[in-house]
């Protein structure tokens, strides 16, 4: 996996190898993006030729190798309760601190530091939201208390087998709707209502369904760290009741790999995590404003397009989830799958989650390394009183990379790698999952072609999404 994504990524450089004057969106216009554009959906289409080439007995080395490091220590607790300290200051921030959204913490700290940053950290690291959530210390020290220590083996109320992961479905709606249609998703005081009201209700739920039960199926944010974590190379097994977590290292993406068929709400989570952040690039396009009939040099507020960005959101989602069924029902037709039709749109979903990712990374990376500063920043001083907690109050912070036509064209670049190494990942991983269950070598490339048609299309509309003029 991992030399044919370094090979996909020297193909993509090379294809920019025609010198060309930048700037942001003025400099990316000038540089030969049909090079790169075709270059990238080719070199994602030759990740599935060689994939197709290996011998089966290889993939299988490759997704069974692992190098077992050392257990686990403890200690989660603890790192929980400081997690739930932090976000309680974060939210007092965000009542009594500045009413600048860039200049408190609260809104900083929400959507770049956790959002994307903590996001980019767990495919590298693993899952880390498991360990710094805010509600697993708070649970554990309420059950511990002699009147509600029975509530932990036995909550008060069963969470219900029909609902499933719908809860986190319709959260995650709403979380992408306040991020990307709300008029005001980053004003301090109604972010700090919003988040404290969640923190509140996932940890009361928590008490009422059980841990388990609750961040397990109905939390979003939960499912979505577990979900990126997948991707990287650090695995943990076993718990601290069967004698430890051990640490071990395997290939990158492998993860997903062995991942059991997701549920029907799972699955539609998947795609939605994709339709979200793809649909927050398309909004912003010369295109949708066209479609929309909007000028987009002088682009009206978000108040006015609420109606139709609404819409608009919902159509991304359903566009993509009936392509992605589409084309794993053709390729059931070409190759009869042992599965029935919906384990199989459950088992391949999971070969979605490193174009989401990848569109993640692309699509907030520049703004992660301008509003970070203004986070850095914001967090010296939380309250607005003229502290200087980590010596950044005098910080200046800078967006000159974005007026600087090589760091732009190098930030565009590693933007296109990252898109175009996602491709590749999802094409490596769905073509393990078609050899789950299938009869033959043949069977399993017929029963993939068509999601890999699927994803070397999507290659092309990320890398001309990325390239595109917008608007604000």
């Amino acid at each position: 996996m991992c030399w044919t994504g370094l090979f996909g990524l020297a193909i993509v450089i090379s294809a920019g190898i025609a010198e060309a004057h930048t700037s942001e969106r003025a400099f990316i216009l000038l540089l030969p993006t049909e090079l790169y554009i075709i270059g990238g959906a080719l070199t994602v289409a030759l990740s599935f030729v060689v994939m197709v080439l290996i011998p089966t007995r290889g993939l299988r080395a490759m997704e069974e190798a692992r190098l077992r490091l050392f257990r686990m220590p403890g200690g989660d607790t603890a790192i929980s309760l400081l997690a739930a300290a932090f976000w309680a200051g974060l939210v007092a921030a965000g009542f009594f601190g500045s009413r600048d959204p860039l200049s408190n913490p609260l809104p900083m700290v929400v959507w770049t530091l956790w959002w994307v940053g903590l996001s980019f950290l767990h495919v590298v690291f693993g899952n880390l939201w498991a360990v710094v959530n805010p509600w697993t210390g708070i649970y554990r020290l309420l059950m511990g208390i002699p009147a509600l220590k029975p509530w932990r083996r036995r909550p008060p109320l069963a969470y219900p087998a029909w609902a499933g992961h719908w809860p986190a479905v319709l959260l995650l709606i709403a979380f992408g709707w306040f991020e990307l249609i709300h008029p005001a998703p980053q004003d301090p005081d109604l972010l700090a209502s919003v988040v404290g009201v969640y923190l509140v209700t996932v940890l009361v739920a928590m008490v009422l369904f059980g841990a388990d039960a609750w961040l397990g199926h109905a939390e979003p944010f939960t499912f979505f760290f577990r979900m990126v974590s997948w991707l990287s190379p650090f695995e943990v097994t076993g718990s601290a009741d069967d004698g430890g977590r051990r640490l071990s290292v395997r290939m990158p993406g492998m993860g997903l790999a062995s991942i059991d068929p997701l549920p029907l709400a799972a699955t539609a989570f998947v795609i939605l995590v994709l339709a979200t952040v793809s649909f927050d690039g398309l909004s912003r396009t010369f295109w949708y404003y066209g479609v929309i009939d909007a000028n987009p040099l002088e682009p009206p507020g978000r108040t006015a397009l609420m109606g139709v960005n609404s819409l608009g959101l919902c159509v991304a989602f359903l566009v993509l989830g009936s392509a992605y069924g589409a084309t794993v029902y053709l390729g059931r037709l070409l190759a009869p799958a042992q599965r029935p039709l919906g384990q199989n749109l459950s088992l391949f979903v999971v070969s979605v989650v490193p174009i989401a990712f990848g569109y993640h990374f692309a699509h907030y990376l520049t703004a992660l390394m301008l509003d970070g500063q203004h986070a850095w920043k914001a967090l010296s001083d939380p309250f607005a009183r003229g502290w200087d907690l980590f010596g950044a109050a005098d910080h200046y912070v800078t967006g000159a990379f974005l007026n600087d036509h090589h760091l732009v064209e190098m930030v565009w670049r590693f933007q296109v790698s990252a898109i175009v190494l996602a491709h590749i990942a999802a094409v490596i991983v769905s073509h393990f999952l078609a050899l789950r269950d299938a009869p033959s070598m043949r069977a399993a490339v017929l029963g993939q072609t068509p999601l890999t048609v699927l994803m070397i299309g999507y290659t092309l509309f990320g890398l001309w999404l990325l390239s595109s003029p917008t608007a604000g």
